[in-house]
């Protein structure tokens, strides 16, 4: 699983762009409409969907990522 720091809360489009998940914000749609993108194991087609600390993202054929906020306490366990 891959660690992916952000500042606060972001959008699921957002964060797949930021992760390096998709080159552009309307790859990053595509993949979420499609049924690629599952937010802590639960399919979500809603690209507006808010990320927060510990979430995990999971994308099919480019594997799972932790969303790790800068300066909170992580769900995962310790400061970010």
């Amino acid at each position: 699983m891959r660690w992916v720091t952000v500042r606060g809360s972001i959008r699921l489009d957002r964060f797949l762009k930021w992760a390096g998940v998709a080159s552009t914000g309307g790859q990053g749609k595509v993949m979420i409409r499609s049924g690629m993108v599952r937010v802590n194991g639960v399919p979500v087609v809603n690209r507006g969907k808010s990320l927060g600390d510990g979430d995990v993202v999971s994308v099919e054929g480019f594997g799972d990522y932790l969303v790790a906020c800068a300066g909170e306490e992580s769900a995962a366990g310790g400061r970010q």
